[in-house]
């Protein structure tokens, strides 16, 4: 059911959100600046759209989740209680990235099935942002061209 779908999918953005935010403050390393500022340009792109995702959850006369108890309970992704190196950072954040990707399409096809566009739209939108992250993530993580 499409409002189950955007209900997991609003666990797992705060459980990505989150953790990359932790990742934001907490990179250390020869690469910081650059790492630091990728972190936040994901964090804030995710901040984004959680308020999204609420609202259509709330235009399909549902109430949204909204304690960290229930995100947890409908993430995907697990937290992060320790500190990683930042090359573990990366690593994980792009199997977590890869889970996004695989959500999205869910919430699409979905959204399709349902005729509601502006969601499909909007599940459209953030596969395209969390496959640049995808390839910018590989990038960070290539340490020889082939």
């Amino acid at each position: 059911m499409l409002v189950d779908d955007l209900k997991t999918f609003l666990g797992t953005s705060y459980a990505y959100f989150t953790k990359a935010w932790g990742f934001h403050w907490n990179v250390e390393g020869s690469n910081f600046g650059e790492l630091h500022d990728f972190f936040g340009k994901v964090y804030q792109d995710t901040q984004d759209s959680i308020d999204k995702t609420a609202e259509f959850i709330r235009t399909m006369d549902e109430y949204a989740p909204g304690s960290l108890e229930r995100f947890q309970e409908l993430s995907q992704i697990t937290g992060q209680i320790k500190i990683p190196r930042a090359r573990l950072m990366l690593t994980e954040l792009l199997a977590d990235t890869q889970t996004m990707i695989d959500l999205s399409r869910e919430l699409f096809q979905a959204a399709t099935q349902e005729g509601r566009e502006d969601i499909a739209n909007f599940a459209a939108e953030r596969q395209e942002s969390h496959g640049k992250y995808y390839w910018q993530i590989k990038s960070y993580l290539k340490e020889e061209r082939e």
